[in-house]
């Protein structure tokens, strides 16, 4: 059949007019999206900031105070990806933080659409002030119908010529520069409680009042946001989300860690019934991911098969018996951290523990991380925070949050949590095993384009080796060493255990029963099941020229160990007489070295540390 063109034009404009009809009944929906901050206002309780945030506060007093709201990232990128996909980031490539800036590109499952286009799609004038973030390729035009990075110049005319609106105000939360905030506004740092997991000294007391500064800055700019709403007639009509996107960004267990710290964040809706219910507190355990359902109900468009989370205020509302997060790479940093949060617990897996827990970051040269540092060289750092940020990264991680919600004490052994724990670790499983593109490592051209010359840093991890050359034979490559400040041309055997980021430097062990051979900062450490062990390291192309004299080892151990070193078809044994000990190896290589074995034989389950392993060339 054949459509009369006049007719099929007024059909066109009629379907128009029927969709904007339809929108026009619809609220506006604007997102406050907050920067590294942590709950911590007058409304969420706490006593340093109370009467401090009216305005934050002001939106609590007539909406929805969501107490245990979690992210599912704890870094901006991955976490915004995800928000906007509406599922996690591991299901659809989008958890490597900064992903598709370089060649590498990622792209989205095809008919999968982000949340902003969804709802434009249905009538909606959509818009983002400030970052966006997002590890994928995406087309701008079609998610936003206006977009500017300057989040403070806001247009309330435009927006009421453009209603219903669906937008994101991006605040600078703790990203705030409160260098010039006033001075009589400003949080003593003597009035504020450092967490326990952070040393109790002056410069964590400031570090922990400028959080609260920042905060503080943060609700002044929410404020002229509100009032524009008002002074336009805006407010009556517009749903209000004020939320952050992950935990404090100078506290190195909030920001990139997968904690209660780095997960826990703000969240609350304000705006008109009956799109949101009567002022009260949720103390329900709630996804990020579920705020993007809600969205959704709120524009009237059906939510895609895709999506992870659920309206807050449908008439069902299922509760949450846990939530997930995810880390991966942060910056030049890789890592890979499933965590899951239920009522009492968090339960958490490391995937890759042959780094420590506070790996080289792009904090590595503030103050407040040197700290942490000089605390650790010279001694004085308890020996739980050692533990917590020098220590050997457990595989598994354990936390009764609710008697400990700074994570201090992992419960991963304890007898009593055993049944809890294998819970946990099913919940875990079934949740990744729904999808996790995090198993595979990225291509090669990413890790290329991560590894060096970014203004946040070189990388330091295994994964690098692999799009880097060593030229000198010595299994670290010519950039690896460059970084940690060695000798790059020697072609000497060098090992020191202290880059944190590749703790093992390449040595393996050769019996599960050993343990994680991964010690805390500047050490290997490991067991001797049955008396025995093993280490090996290979990828060596040695110039027996350059390696001629004592290879020369620092350790502890039972006395009477003894340590046979094996090369090629070179063989020589060393017994340890002292608990710490440097056993020297003479050495007469007279051809190339490509894998060299250390032999440990001594008390059955006795412990051996490394400290270093070195080559000391003969004069």
């Amino acid at each position: 059949m054949t459509i009369n063109p006049i007719r099929l034009a007024i059909l066109i404009a009629m379907a128009s007019f029927t969709s904007f009809a339809v929108a026009k009944d619809r609220p506006n929906i604007l997102w406050l999206f907050a920067e590294d901050t942590s709950p911590w206002m007058g409304c969420y309780g706490d006593p340093v900031n109370q009467g401090q945030t009216p305005n934050i506060d002001s939106l609590a007093e007539r909406g929805v105070r969501f107490s245990r709201a979690y992210v599912p990232a704890p870094v901006c990128s991955a976490c915004r990806s995800a928000i906007m996909g509406g599922m996690n980031q591991i299901r659809f490539g989008a958890h490597e933080h900064r992903s598709s800036r370089g060649p590498a590109k990622i792209y989205l499952p095809e008919n999968m659409k982000l949340l902003p286009q969804l709802v434009k799609e249905t009538g909606y004038f959509t818009f983002n002030f400030g970052k966006d973030d997002y590890n994928f390729v995406w087309d701008q035009a079609a998610t936003y119908s206006l977009q500017k990075k300057n989040r403070a110049a806001i247009d309330w005319q435009e927006l009421k010529e453009n209603q219903p609106f669906f937008g994101q105000i991006q605040t600078a939360g703790g990203k705030n520069n409160t260098a010039k905030f006033p001075a009589e506004r400003k949080t003593d740092p003597q009035s504020v409680t450092v967490p326990p997991d952070y040393p109790q000294n002056q410069l964590y007391r400031e570090t922990v009042a400028q959080h609260y500064d920042a905060i503080r800055k943060d609700d002044d700019f929410i404020g002229t946001v509100l009032q524009g709403l008002q002074e336009s007639g805006l407010a009556d009509s517009t749903i209000v989300v004020y939320f952050g996107d992950h935990g404090a960004n100078n506290l190195v267990r909030h920001k990139q860690m997968p904690t209660e710290g780095g997960l826990h964040v703000p969240f609350i809706i304000a705006g008109p019934a009956p799109y949101v219910p009567s002022p009260s507190v949720r103390d329900d355990l709630v996804d990020l991911l579920d705020l993007s359902a809600t969205t959704l109900a709120w524009a009237g468009v059906d939510k895609p098969d895709w999506y992870e989370g659920q309206d807050l205020f449908a008439e069902v509302v299922v509760p949450r018996s846990f939530v997930a997060a995810a880390k991966d790479r942060l910056d030049h940093t890789i890592d890979r951290v499933r965590t899951i949060r239920t009522d009492r617990f968090r339960y958490t897996r490391n995937f890759k523990t042959d780094r420590i827990l506070l790996q080289p970051q792009y904090r590595d040269k503030r103050p407040f991380l040197q700290n942490l540092h000089e605390l650790y060289q010279s001694g004085e750092l308890s020996p739980k925070l050692t533990e917590i940020y020098f220590g050997q990264r457990p595989a598994e991680e354990f936390y009764d949050v609710k008697a400990d919600p700074s994570q201090v004490n992992n419960l991963i052994g304890d007898p009593r949590y055993r049944d809890e724990i294998q819970r946990h670790r099913q919940l875990l499983d079934d949740w990744i095993a729904v999808g996790d593109e995090g198993v595979e490592e990225e291509p090669l051209a990413e890790l290329a384009y991560q590894a060096n010359g970014q203004k946040w840093g070189e990388g330091v991890n295994p994964e690098y080796e692999v799009v880097r050359s060593d030229s000198d034979g010595d299994g670290l490559s010519d950039d690896w060493e460059r970084i940690n400040g060695r000798d790059a041309t020697d072609g000497r055997l060098l090992f020191t255990f202290d880059c944190g980021g590749w703790q093992t430097e390449g040595w393996s062990g050769n019996d599960e029963a050993m343990g994680n051979i991964a010690g805390r900062l500047g050490f290997l450490d490991f067991r001797l099941p049955g008396g025995k062990a093993v280490i090996t390291r290979t990828g060596l192309k040695l110039d027996p020229a350059k390696n001629q004299g004592d290879l020369l080892i620092n350790l502890r151990s039972s006395p009477g160990t003894k340590v046979t070193l094996v090369a090629g078809e070179g063989e020589s044994t060393a017994t340890i007489h002292d608990a710490t000990q440097m056993i020297r190896f003479p050495l007469d290589w007279k051809d190339t070295v490509r894998q060299i074995e250390l032999r440990f034989d001594g008390p059955p389950g006795s412990v051996v540390e490394i400290d270093s392993i070195v080559m000391e060339t003969a004069e």
